[in-house]
């Protein structure tokens, strides 16, 4: 491996390289855009981008992109390269500030939800300076918004860039009602930890189900799956190994500060955590990491699976977004410091988040939903659907205090004595972690467990920004009226204990009891994704995002639409490889199986041989009605896909059928089918089954 210090940010035309690179008045006026929002004049844009491609082609790149993030949930590039020709027949590198700022990709081509017809084309992608260019595969990726010809968002990065913008002009707000006047910018940090599978390339091949849906759609359950717990933080093989340092690499190449890895709790399952960075660059660069490990994973002959739950009955994988708010002077808005109950800066923005989790609950969970959640979510390793808040038992007292009264006290740190001399007493944290939480404060920040391990985290930053905006908004109001401030902000943290202590919840929250008690506290269960969709058309949620001109109301309707096209699409394309896989490859297996089993019954009662034969019956007997059964629910679940083709309702309750019908019927066969699986002879079942994938890697 290189030295760290010399390849990390090499790819990269990060602060350094422009700072060498710029002349100083083009240096400090792109500064000024990147740090206080102020438009760049053509005249800049092209000494920017002629440096840029001077710096790109010497580190070998001939292509640039404007590379964008649309409502796919993926990553989009259109590459041109730097050639311009010349009268005598040759070619010149050119690149112009023009080129730089704006390009011109086709918008109907891309999911729009109704914002673009076919026939209306043109959309534009506006260079985002604020995160910085890279090299990739040979182009110059400039990171972009996409927008319509009509100036609506068609991706993920323009909303987001809107809700920081959103958040820091209302957290600026209160913090001037503190008496703070040197802040200039309140800027969100993440740290996204990101969960996959890694199984062996041939094995991939030979599961339909995994190369069309990224899940498997039929497997029994392995002899030995998770339950010794010794995969957990466990020695991580050579070949993962491998797999590992060639990412870190990779990544540091393009300045992404890839800091943990380690096995996860299931078989084949790891993570990756990166140190935090600001919300754009920190959802930039994950969307970037998802990338790299699955180029990375197929030069080891590996697959990186990013679903979900590729694996039914196996901890499934998610994405933990630690969310939290800074000061451009470097103070973290929610450090508790050595007395939170004395720190009304801290308390402030505590309550904030909280009233504005549990006022916008179903914002939040929509923003964690995707069909592959669905299976994810209350299961292995993962928060139920219900969002609650973990604060840990320090917190907690002190809002009880404050509910009852002014906090006069803090719950203090101590030091944990493990009973061996030779080992050190270490500091003991104030509170506990509580891994069942799915918004858990940890420390000095939130740690979102929902979010699906393959999606963007863009949508559920720019939810957290926005209502965390509204609430500031809303407590700005009341501090900059207030004639004695400190009574103010007392009344304000007594009022939000009062009104939202429903939403902190410090228990179990996989056990039955939470569940049951969530409902008597009158908090939302959305258990799927089709159901969460109508809280994007909630006029209380279109009017939050408008209000801070996050999303319109037009663009929220769009996101409805699409959401819901992409289950009902997702449902249908594995309904229809589960179809598959059942008709042309088990079905024949189980038949083949039957077929050599009632030849070897034959064969032995043709000997004359008086011999008890009612192993071999009773094998032959379940195989066939099994197989009978699996027939009739493959017929079953055709009728079930040729109602939802031909349903001419609207898109949601064409997802109730996808949702409850559909998928149900697909479950319903794959029972039969599971259950072949562990009796059928290994030599005739078609799929490598979860024990060969799982330890074989």
């Amino acid at each position: 491996m290189s030295k760290v210090t010399e390849i990390f940010g090499s790819y990269v035309f990060n602060d350094s390289v422009m700072k060498d690179r710029l002349p100083k008045a083009t240096y400090k006026a792109l500064k000024k855009t990147i740090q206080e929002g102020t438009s760049l004049s053509p005249e800049v844009a092209d000494v920017v981008a002629s440096a840029m491609k001077d710096w790109a082609v010497e580190n070998g790149a001939t292509h640039f992109t404007h590379w964008f993030q649309p409502l796919t949930g993926i990553t989009a590039e259109k590459h041109d390269s730097f050639i311009s020709p010349t009268s005598d027949g040759k070619v010149i590198l050119e690149f112009s500030g023009k080129e730089l700022i704006k390009g011109e990709p086709d918008a109907s081509s891309f999911p729009s939800g109704g914002l673009r017809a076919t026939f209306e084309a043109r959309g534009y992608t506006a260079w985002d300076c604020t995160s910085p260019a890279f090299l990739k595969d040979g182009s110059l990726c400039i990171p972009t918004a996409f927008c319509s010809y009509n100036g609506e968002a068609l991706d993920k990065k323009t909303p987001l860039l809107r809700s920081m913008e959103a958040l820091s002009k209302q957290a600026l707000r209160v913090l001037r009602a503190l008496g703070n006047t040197t802040t200039q910018r309140v800027i969100t940090t993440v740290g996204p930890e990101q969960e996959y599978f890694l199984i062996d390339k041939k094995m991939y091949d030979a599961r339909k189900d995994l190369i069309f849906t990224g899940r498997t759609l039929f497997g029994a359950k392995p002899s030995k799956g998770q339950e010794l717990e010794d995969h957990y933080f466990g020695t991580i093989k050579e070949r993962v190994s491998e797999f590992m340092k060639e990412v870190d690499e990779e990544l540091w190449k393009l300045g992404i500060s890839a800091k943990t890895k380690h096995n996860e709790v299931a078989p084949a399952q790891h993570e990756l955590a990166p140190i935090f960075t600001t919300t754009n660059i920190a959802t930039d660069h994950n969307q970037l990491t998802m990338e790299v490990m699955k180029k990375v994973a197929l030069r080891h002959d590996l697959y990186c699976l990013l679903h979900e739950k590729p694996f039914a009955g196996v901890n499934g994988s998610g994405k933990h977004n630690n969310w939290s708010m800074g000061t451009d002077d470097g103070v973290n808005l929610l450090e508790p410091g050595k007395s939170p109950h004395e720190n009304q800066q801290f308390l402030l923005f505590l309550c904030a988040v909280i009233e504005a989790v549990d006022e916008y609950a179903d914002l939040l969970r929509m923003s964690a939903a995707n069909a592959g959640n669905d299976h994810r979510l209350g299961a292995n390793e993962a928060p139920p659907a219900i969002i609650s808040i973990f604060l840990g038992d320090q917190l907690t007292d002190i809002l009880e205090q404050i509910e009852n009264g002014p906090a006069t006290s803090s719950k203090s740190s101590s030091k944990l004595t493990i009973g061996v001399n030779t080992l050190p007493a270490l500091p003991k944290d104030a509170t506990d972690r509580n891994r069942t939480s799915p918004f858990a404060f940890t420390g000095n920040k939130f740690e979102f467990r929902m979010v699906p391990s393959s999606a963007s985290i863009a949508a559920c930053n720019f939810t957290l920004n926005t209502i965390v905006a509204e609430v500031l908004s809303g407590i700005a109001d009341r501090l900059e009226k207030a004639s004695d401030l400190d009574a103010e902000i007392q009344t304000i943290l007594n009022e939000i204990v009062k009104s939202h202590k429903r939403i902190i919840f410090n228990g179990n929250g996989y056990s039955d009891e939470w569940v049951a008690e969530a409902e008597k506290r009158g908090l939302p269960n959305i258990k799927s994704t089709v159901e969460a969709t109508k809280s994007l058309i909630a006029e209380k949620n279109l009017a939050v995002m408008e209000k801070h001109g996050v999303l319109s109301r037009v663009e929220m309707e769009s996101r409805y639409e699409i959401m819901l096209e992409n289950y009902n699409k997702t449902i249908n394309i594995e309904a229809l490889t589960t179809l598959e896989i059942a008709k042309r490859q088990i079905l024949p297996a189980v038949i083949k199986f039957a077929t050599s089993l009632a030849g070897s019954i034959n064969t032995i009662n043709a000997t004359g041989i008086s011999v008890d034969l009612s192993a071999q019956t009773e094998l032959l007997t379940e195989v066939s009605t099994l197989t009978s059964s699996l027939k009739k629910k493959i017929a079953v679940l055709e009728e079930a896909v040729a109602k939802a083709d031909n349903f001419e309702g609207d898109a949601y309750e064409l997802g109730m059928i996808y949702r409850f019908e559909v998928f149900e019927k697909m479950n319903e066969l794959r029972e039969d089918a599971d259950k072949l699986e562990t009796i059928v002879d290994s030599e005739f079942w078609p799929l490598p089954t979860y024990g060969d994938m799982l330890f074989n890697v």
